[in-house]
């Protein structure tokens, strides 16, 4: 790691549902230990509001959040790298870890298929605290 808190940046194209979900995770399970960036490759206009749903079911508040653009800096500036879909919009840059998490899209579906994503990326993230901060 290139500093003493690590930095997560996740990835997808419309930064309005997954990594938005996954930011929100990181945040609440690694606190201030950990810093969070997120964004799309073409970012939507607003977070998606049944993703909003799916997080305030479990007390995790993401409705402040804007999507944002994807940008060589924020790779550059992190980490890890996590992207969910964008494909090969992600910049590579040698010497930093990437994972590709292959994770259905929220866009346009109910709470009920959400709230499965939501979970898987939960389990993601409890393990990705655990690699980063052991």
């Amino acid at each position: 790691m290139t500093s003493a808190k690590p930095s997560v940046l996740f990835v997808c194209v419309h930064n309005a549902g997954r990594s938005q979900m996954a930011a929100g995770f990181l945040r609440d399970i690694g606190g201030d230990r950990v810093e969070v960036r997120s964004a799309g490759s073409m970012p939507a206009e607003q977070i998606n509001p049944i993703a909003v749903e799916a997080m305030a079911e479990l007390g995790i508040d993401i409705t402040g959040e804007q999507p944002k653009v994807l940008t060589t800096e924020a790779v550059q500036d992190s980490d890890v790298v996590i992207t969910m879909g964008c494909g090969d919009a992600c910049p590579f840059f040698p010497g930093k870890r990437y994972e590709d998490w292959k994770l259905d899209d929220p866009a346009g579906q109910g709470i009920d298929s959400v709230r499965p994503i939501r979970d898987e990326i939960r389990g993601r993230i409890e393990t990705l605290v655990g690699e980063l901060l052991g």
